[in-house]
Formats: structure tokens, sequence, C-alpha cells
């Protein structure tokens, strides 16, 4: 393996990052620090608590998620469909990378995004909530999984994408929605839980946006315990579909990027 094509192409794509840091991280930071705001505080406080976890602490993994999953979406597609779009690409095409590594690059730099993105926010989440990590570890693991799964994700479409119009049409009229539905604050209005379980046990073909949200809630603690109402889940499948997702996506991204779709 190449890593110094890897590396390269890596360092590029964490450049542009740094370089619109108010774009790429103040924004989404600030965004979410609206919703702590709005639901954790005016409309958290007139929600009781439920076996001792506030409603603003409880949407903290959501909220996370949230940004996650957008973020490395849009960073991975924006990041290989606007080299196509200028023609730079072709300077990759044309030099000794492989196509595995110009996706490991390219994907890797997304999901990197995304997780510093996420760790900020749950620092942020700090000054609003009280947040206790229960597993550290596996949160962390599930978030990083969920980072690259979606970056895999957002490679594709920008693959597949040959305008600005279908860069953002799958964001806006699948992810979108699946996001806002996937129990991110609703979840908690459901005594039952029926939204959590109902999406890690759907069997409609399609990954379910609340699967990495259901997970995250099992890694993580806020004030006293998050999503108590969860422990009869089956959490194999919740672990088991998050560790296959990404593999899932890997083999149409090496396979886009082979056949240079678009380019």
């Amino acid at each position: 393996m190449n890593l110094f094509a890897v590396r390269a192409i890596y360092v590029q794509e964490m450049g542009r990052f740094f370089r619109t840091v108010t774009q790429s991280l103040i924004a989404p930071v600030l965004s979410t620090s609206l919703y702590f705001v709005v639901f954790g505080a005016a409309i958290g406080g007139r929600i009781q608590e439920v076996e001792g976890v506030s409603y603003g602490a409880f949407i903290v993994p959501g909220l996370i998620m949230l940004s996650v999953i957008t973020q490395g979406i849009s960073n991975a597609s924006f990041g290989i469909y606007f080299p196509k779009f200028i023609g730079t690409i072709f300077e990759i095409l044309s030099a000794p990378v492989s196509f595995f590594e110009a996706v490991l690059g390219y994907v890797g730099a997304a999901a990197s995004k995304s997780f510093i993105i996420g760790i900020i926010i749950l620092v942020t989440s700090w000054f609003f909530v009280d947040i206790q990590i229960a597993h550290p570890f596996a949160m962390l693991a599930f978030l990083v999984l969920t980072c690259v799964s979606f970056a895999l994700l957002g490679f594709i479409i920008g693959i597949w994408a040959s305008n600005f119009e279908q860069l953002q049409l799958i964001p806006l009229l699948v992810i979108s929605p699946l996001v806002f539905l996937g129990g991110r604050l609703l979840l908690h209005l459901h005594a039952a839980g029926g939204l959590a379980e109902g999406g890690a046990h759907q069997s409609g073909g399609l990954p379910d946006l609340g699967l990495p949200l259901v997970v995250l809630r099992h890694g993580g603690r806020a004030g006293g315990g998050l999503a108590p109402r969860h422990r009869g889940l089956h959490r194999d499948l919740p672990e088991r579909g998050l560790v296959d997702l990404p593999h899932g996506l890997a083999a149409p991204a090496l396979s886009l990027a082979r056949a240079g779709a678009g380019a």
C-alpha cells in the first residue's frame, strides 16, 4: 500500500477542513447548541424526568448522531465531487494511487472530520446538561463506526452525482427525513420505547438511521442513566448491524471508484 499517497489525500482534505473552520466546525457546533437551548432548556424544563434522566440529557446522543451523520455524508460527498467538477481528480487518477488508497484517503478524512465534530459537541453538551459516560470505549468504537459508515455513503453519493443538484438530492430527500424520524427527539416521549425497538428490528432492507443512535445510547450514560427502558432490547442486533454497515458500503464505494463513474 502506498501510504504516502493516502497521507497526501488525507492531509489535503483535512487542510481544507481547517481552512474553512468557521463553516466546517463552528457552524455545526453552534446549530447543535441551539438544540440544547431550545429542546434541552425551554422544552425539556416542561418534561418530567424518567427514572432520573432529564430530557436534555437524553437527547445528547441523538444530537451527536445528527451532526456526525450529516457532516460525514456532506464532507465525503463534496470532497470527491469537487475535484471531479474542477478536473483535479485526473491528477489522482494519473498518479500511482490505487482505488483502495484513494477511497481510504477521502473516506478517512471525512470520517475524521465528523468524529472531531462529534467529540466537540459531546464536550459542548457538558455546559448544558450533566453527562456521565458509562462505557467510554464502546461509545467511541460505535462513534467511529458511524463516522466511517456514513463517510462511505457520502463518498458513494459524490461519485454518483453528476451535478450539484444530485449531490444534495439524497441528503435532502432521504437522509434528513430519516434523521429527524430516527428517534432523536421522540424516543423519550414514548415510554414503551417502541420507536427504538422497531427501528432496530425493522426488516425493510434499508439501513435505519436510528440504529447508531440506539447503540450510542447503550454506550453512554447521561445524568445517571441513558435509555433505561431499552435494557430488554436485543443487544446483538444493533452491534452486528453497525459493524456490518461499513463492510456493506465499502464494496460499492470501491466499485464506483474503480469504474470512475461520473469522472
